[in-house]
């Protein structure tokens, strides 16, 4: 299966109206940019952050975009206290961050995630059960702390083949509910 498109995720594109407009967001392991891409079009200020200097040389010059290579895994957090309007974690995972990921929230901020879980190993990469959420996981790791909009899991099959995934669209309890407009399906 290719992950590599130009294309925000779905699921991404779906819970964008979440973010707060003109909110300052953390792209987590933002590869080429896709979704830094449509987030900036979007007026949202983007901080997108890979250890591949490579990839995120496609960012350079596109405004509301500032890059920045670090390696979350073998490093300490680079984003010290800077807190962010939302964070977008896409065909990452790494579980050690989630607690960093959570404090650099703000209080009524949005996280969007949509990685692969447990069963994607039938159909390809990632395979790694390191790689791979376990059942409900995505889920318990946040709900303690975030107010869940929407949850997914499961097998999806389309045009990009089969896989096995889970998404969590999740805000901040500092989010007035009532002012909360969910997007159409």
């Amino acid at each position: 299966m290719n992950h590599h498109t130009d294309s925000p995720s779905p699921w991404i594109a779906r819970f964008a109206p979440l973010i707060a407009q003109h909110g300052r967001v953390l792209d987590l392991a933002a590869g080429r940019g896709r979704h830094a891409r449509f987030l900036a079009s979007r007026g949202m200020h983007v901080v997108a952050v890979d250890r591949d200097a490579d990839a995120l040389v496609h960012l350079a010059d596109l405004a509301n975009v500032d890059s920045r290579v670090a390696d979350l895994e073998a490093a300490p957090w680079p984003f010290g206290d800077l807190r962010f309007d939302a964070i977008v974690v896409v065909h990452y995972l790494h579980r050690p961050l989630f607690a960093s990921l959570l404090d650099a929230l703000a209080d009524d901020g949005v996280l969007l995630y949509d990685t692969f879980a447990i069963g994607n190993e039938r159909f390809g990469r990632p395979s790694n059960p390191a790689f791979l959420l376990g059942k409900n996981e995505l889920l318990e790791r946040v709900a303690a702390r975030l107010e869940v909009v929407a949850f997914e899991q499961g097998r999806i099959d389309d045009d990009a083949g089969s896989r096995v995934v889970q998404r969590i669209a999740a805000v901040g309890r500092g989010r007035s509910w009532p002012s909360l407009l969910l997007p159409a399906c």
